[in-house]
């Protein structure tokens, strides 16, 4: 895992709607590796490898959440509109970056009451909504927030500490959740352009997953993979108690087999090819059941039905400032997309199918 690739994906600012600096690095990296470059009309790119027998589509997303700038008040504080799923009881204190029309970095916070003045106040337990709080900048006044460059509808992104953890495993980061698979998928291709595959692969990113899963429908519609695999960091329970409803997956065990979330049940076709596939070649991987969505819900809906599916990436504490993962969890992942494009020919897709 190349930590210093990691580090410059994660860090840049991409919330659902914004993703303009990631699709650029998107751009940048797969233009390395292939010419033929697909791009929807809301920003959604693939690279692609071309090769005889079905198409697969390997796609991770660009967008975090975050936030965007709804209003400057009189007093020079900021306030915001949640972007995704986000809990301001999480971001409550979190230094902040507003990115400026120029890609500038403009630091902020959200405040909190200290003890001092709050004591002996009703401040209520209520859960707390981003879009309540105020991001203090350090302005003055509405006109000296706008001198610093603040306009309305800039994103609005956590400040970023990354780093590995004492015992070399482990790596911290804002927007594990999806840059991992934007990761991933350009591994991906890198790997199929660098030898010969019974298929076609278009690997890369959508844009606004988290916001509705809105890229996804637009970019399947466009290629129409035979399969689409989602690429896609899922919340781990392992910090949980072990008898905890919710205590699915952990750090360090294999990549997830999503065969249950809400929006997408596995294709039984293409859970029994994973379990072949993954005990067949010793990668490690662990049942996993989500009560969220990825991009697979919307590709299996398009067209006439596409055959979709999530290798998800454990990840713990996803839709806050900072997320963790496991290097291990990432060899895996990676290994298991490197196996479907190695076997994925027409007569394994066929099998696939016929197993409804």
């Amino acid at each position: 895992m190349d930590l210093k690739f990691f580090e410059k994906l994660t860090n840049l600012p991409g919330v659902s709607g914004r993703e303009k600096y990631v699709r650029e690095f998107m751009r940048e990296e797969i233009s390395k590796l292939t010419d033929e470059i697909v791009q929807d009309n809301l920003g959604s790119i693939m690279g692609v490898s071309k090769g005889k027998g079905p198409v697969i589509m390997i796609a991770g997303h660009m967008d975090e959440v975050g936030a965007i700038v709804t209003g400057i008040k009189d007093n020079g504080f900021i306030q915001v509109k949640s972007i995704g799923g986000i809990d301001g009881n999480v971001f409550l204190s979190q230094n902040m970056r507003i990115i400026t029309d120029e890609g500038k970095e403009i630091r902020g916070v959200f405040g909190s009451t200290p003890p001092h003045i709050g004591r002996g106040l009703d401040q209520g337990s209520q859960k707390l909504e981003v879009d309540d709080m105020l991001l203090d900048i350090g302005a003055d006044s509405a006109d000296h927030a706008k001198e610093l460059g603040v306009k309305i509808g800039q994103q609005v992104v956590p400040v970023n500490d990354f780093y590995v953890t004492a015992d070399g495993k482990k790596v911290v980061s804002k927007a594990w959740d999806n840059r991992l698979g934007c990761g991933v998928a350009l591994e991906a291709l890198k790997y199929a352009m660098s030898k010969e595959h019974p298929n076609t692969v278009y690997a890369g990113a959508t844009v606004q997953e988290e916001v509705g899963l809105r890229g996804a429908i637009t970019i399947s519609q466009m290629i129409n993979p035979d399969l689409f695999i989602a690429i896609d960091c899922s919340p781990v329970g392992d910090f949980l108690d072990k008898n905890h409803p919710r205590s699915f997956g952990a750090l360090g065990k294999g990549f997830l087999l999503r065969f249950y979330d809400p929006r997408c049940i596995m294709h039984q076709g293409m859970k029994e090819f994973f379990i072949e596939t993954a005990e067949k070649y010793n990668i490690p991987y662990q049942p996993f059941l989500s009560m969220g969505g990825t991009d697979a819900a919307a590709a299996q809906l398009s067209n006439e039905g596409i055959l979709s599916a999530t290798i998800g990436m454990p990840a713990r504490y996803i839709h806050s400032t900072a997320g963790m993962i496991h290097v291990d969890d990432y060899d895996a992942v990676l290994e298991m997309v490197k196996k479907i494009i190695d076997i994925v020919d027409e007569k394994v897709l066929e099998e696939i199918k016929s197993n409804v």
